[in-house]
């Protein structure tokens, strides 16, 4: 959808949109569109439920005194908790109502917002940025889709009294989304498609906005000693990769280490000689939801020119049952030297991380790791499809990720570590095992990434496998893929990171 931005005037044709407060108070567009009609806003408002509550909608459809198809009148809520989020699901609920009216082009009118700590400039990008963003759609295979049934509006323009200051605020959302937009590319897509090796090119593209990308094989890990990764990817067809992505932006500051973010990228996970039941297994495509965040981030943080040194690494495989795949019972060697029994095949995605965790701290000396995987069901049982699990060896870094979070409508839950969950990963005859036991499964997996993760490194680990991917829509995530923790940590970097 193709997006732009004016001064406040009334257009000739399509769609109009204005806002209306909670108390069914206009804005001044709103009265100004209402006297226009001779009143048809108020008396439409008169015979229906609409009150201006945050995302309702009336749509007053060819009203006399315009040219406008139709008039929709969104709510806005209080004007006081007019934030941000509030701003952007404005945007994506405009997507919503007009995606399938047959209208081309719309245009939003957003006026100051008494009480509201945003300026109408700002206010006006965060509802561009959650219109582009609830645009998403992955119809690549859709071959025989109707005309009818595809939305029909392409442009939005968003008038606001200074349009220039608008348009400067948006730009960086827009470097933003377009991270998100690739990250739910990537998970969208089928296993035929996304490999490891085939996904590993995909980072390749990154390489134009200025990040420098090396893709590791199969020889290069063995001789780097990964036998934890090596051993999950041996029983598929498909040879692994890991992929190591950094982005220098900010090259004069004193701190040159690096914030460092490492994925888990199981193409398909089938669970290995401990196979998956067969009902939605169709839906392990997105087992490598933590690479696809990690990669979306990177484009997001070099499309926007972000002043911060930032690495990442994604380990890529394929978890497939066959002659050549681990068995349970199977003794690995990680590249840090702990070894590792595997109890169960299907507790891969540690593995993976182990060796990748490991391999960043050696190469890049990172001041703060933060990986990221579609770790464990136990979590959605935790915390259900609304929170990522949160783990963190350090409280400061806790609570910057936790805020970061709350800033974008991607909320984490600091779930617990200690000795206790620690002891239920020991072995009998290696240094660890990958499981350890039902009881906090999501737990003794965090304490499983703890032990690679070097003294003085700040750590936190978020799992999101119940927020990875979504079945039902949301104000500015359209169900499927949702990118959950590219927006999240590109605010980490902006809050925190930065220009230090």
């Amino acid at each position: 959808m193709k997006i732009g931005f004016s001064a406040p005037m009334l257009p000739r044709a399509g769609a109009i949109i204005v806002g209306v407060f909670d108390g069914c108070e206009f804005t001044p567009m709103a009265e100004r569109l209402d006297k226009a009609t001779d009143g048809a806003l108020w008396r439409a408002i008169k015979r229906s439920r609409f009150t201006g509550k945050r995302s309702q909608t009336l749509t007053v459809i060819a009203p006399a005194g315009t040219k406008a198809s139709r008039i929709v009148l969104l709510g806005l809520g209080k004007g006081d908790n007019f934030d941000e989020l509030a701003a952007q699901a404005a945007g994506g609920t405009i997507v919503t109502t007009l995606a399938r009216t047959g209208d081309k082009a719309a245009s939003v009118v957003v006026d100051a917002i008494t009480g509201s700590k945003l300026s109408a400039s700002v206010a006006a990008a965060h509802v561009a940025y959650g219109a582009l963003l609830r645009s998403y759609r992955f119809d690549k295979y859709r071959t025989k889709e109707k005309t009818e049934d595809k939305p029909s509006l392409g442009t939005l323009t968003i008038a606001t009294r200074d349009a220039e200051a608008a348009k400067k605020s948006f730009a960086p959302l827009a470097k933003i989304a377009d991270g998100v937009f690739l990250t739910r590319d990537l998970v969208s897509e089928p296993a035929n498609v996304i490999f490891p090796a085939s996904l590993a090119d995909q980072t390749k593209a990154l390489i134009k906005l200025g990040v420098k990308v090396q893709i590791l094989n199969k020889r290069q890990m063995e001789r780097l000693g990964m036998g934890a990764l090596l051993g999950v990817a041996q029983g598929s067809s498909k040879e692994p990769r890991m992929v190591a992505m950094s982005w220098d932006g900010a090259p004069r500051t004193r701190e040159k280490r690096p914030v460092a973010f490492v994925g888990k990228g199981v193409t398909f996970d089938t669970g290995g000689i401990s196979i998956k039941p067969a009902g939605g297994m169709e839906d392990m495509k997105w087992d490598m939801g933590g690479a696809g965040v990690v990669i979306g981030l990177m484009k997001a943080l070099a499309g926007r020119k972000a002043k911060v040194n930032a690495v990442g690494i994604v380990g890529l495989v394929e978890n497939m049952p066959s002659s050549t795949a681990q068995r349970p019972g199977d003794v690995v060697t990680s590249m840090s030297g702990q070894t590792v029994e595997v109890i169960n095949t299907d507790a891969e995605g540690r593995l993976v991380l182990g060796d990748a965790l490991w391999y960043c701290q050696e190469k890049y000396k990172p001041h703060t790791v933060i990986d990221l995987a579609t770790l464990t069901g136990a979590i959605i049982v935790a915390l259900g499809h609304v929170h990522a699990g949160l783990y963190a060896n350090d409280d400061e870094l806790c609570d910057r990720l936790t805020a970061a979070g709350k800033a974008v409508g991607e909320p984490v839950w600091r779930m617990p570590l200690g000795d206790e969950y620690d002891k239920q990963i020991n072995s009998d005859i290696a240094d660890m095992k990958n499981v350890g036991g039902r009881d906090g499964g999501s737990i003794t997996a965090a304490q499983f990434l703890k032990r690679y993760i070097k003294d003085g490194v700040q750590w936190a680990h978020l799992d999101i496998a119940g927020v990875t991917w979504s079945k039902k829509n949301a104000a500015t995530v359209p169900k499927g893929g949702t990118a959950f923790g590219v927006r999240l940590l590109d605010r980490l970097v902006a809050d925190v990171y930065e220009g230090k």
